[in-house]
Parts: C-alpha cells; sequence; structure tokens
C-alpha cells in the first residue's frame, strides 16, 4: 500500500488528504488486492480510524453527485473508490484553520489502478462519473444524520471548480441543484 499526498487547485499540499494506493496481485487469472485492513491503515496515517459506516452508489456517465458534507458534530471521514467504471472525484478543504481552506482537489478513481481517497473530517466531497456507468464505495467515520447534511453548488464561482465536462451540464439531483455557495455555508464549517 503506497500513499501519496495531494496538492490542491493553488499548488499547496492539503494536510490529511491522501491517495493510497493498494498493493495489486496480478496474474493470467486476473487479480488480488486487500482493500481494507484496519491495521495497515492506520499505521500508515499515523491515528487510529474507527468505520462505522459503508456507503455503495452506481452513477450513470456525466452523473455528478455533490458537493456534500455533514457539520458538526455529524462530520465524517471518508475512505473512498470506484470498484467499476471511472470518476473525477472532488474533495473541497472545509477547515477554518486549514492552510488550505477554501481550495480543492480532484483525482481519477477507478477501476484499472484501484486507487483509493483518504478524506478526513472537514471536507466537502462531490464526483462526476466519466464512464458508461460507475460503482463507488466509501467508509465513512460518524453516521450520515440527515439534518446535519449541507451542499455547496457544484459550480460555485468562488471555488470555480475544473469539472470535466463536454459540451453539456451534468445530470444532477433537485437536492444538489439548491446547493448554496461556499460563501453563505461557511458557518458550517469546522
Amino acid at each position: 500500500m503506497e500513499l501519496k499526498s495531494l496538492k490542491s487547485n493553488k499548488g499547496k499540499n492539503i494536510e490529511g488528504l491522501y491517495l493510497i494506493q493498494p498493493n495489486l496481485i496480478e496474474d493470467n487469472r486476473g487479480f488480488f488486492m486487500e482493500s481494507w485492513n484496519q491495521d495497515r491503515f492506520d499505521r500508515l496515517l499515523g491515528l487510529e480510524v474507527k468505520f462505522v459506516q459503508d456507503n455503495h452508489s452506481q452513477s450513470d456517465k456525466n452523473v455528478l453527485r455533490g458537493l456534500h458534507f455533514q457539520n458538526s458534530p455529524f462530520e465524517q471521514g471518508k475512505l473512498i473508490r470506484c470498484v467499476k467504471g471511472k470518476i473525477y472525484d472532488v474533495a473541497v478543504d472545509i477547515r477554518k484553520e486549514s492552510k488550505s481552506f477554501g481550495e480543492w482537489t480532484s483525482i481519477i478513481l477507478d477501476d484499472t489502478f484501484h486507487n483509493q481517497l483518504w478524506m478526513p473530517k472537514g471536507f466537502a466531497h462531490g464526483f462526476l462519473t466519466l464512464s458508461h456507468t460507475a460503482t463507488v464505495l466509501y467508509k465513512a467515520t460518524n453516521y450520515y444524520n440527515k439534518d446535519s447534511e449541507r451542499t455547496i453548488l457544484w459550480k460555485d464561482k468562488f471555488l470555480s471548480i475544473s469539472w470535466p465536462l463536454i459540451d453539456r451540464e451534468p445530470i444532477i439531483s433537485n437536492k444538489d441543484k439548491k446547493g448554496l455557495e461556499f460563501i453563505k455555508l461557511k458557518m458550517y464549517f469546522s
């Protein structure tokens, strides 16, 4: 398992956010990988993480989900992976005390490299499906709480996320269409 730090859209390292590349054992039959190992994960990150919920979504091409987060005390750390297809995954730093507050990063997660994204508490998350369909699994460190969920508008002008859209609007839920601007949600950030 290999850990890689990620940089924000402004070129800064984003503290605590990592791309994880698992060790694949491949042969003529296919591959094997250890997708989760508590001890190895904790040693790699240098902290103890407890997951309490697994989430699973499937999306068609051009579906955009997010940018979601839960406010305190229901913030969630997430370990995200795309087990089928390909997504453009985005993390927005909403930790007020962070050097990269208000910055974002993106990474491709797919079923070719089997990479995973570790996103600690204090981030908003969203993704765009790039393949025909995509199946995304993620572990969460806190339970979902509907009353604490917030959505930042996917096309927020302050963030100016470079979504790889090709000549058309993404497919978005009604809830996500009603997302608020980053500035209007500041009171909820950690």
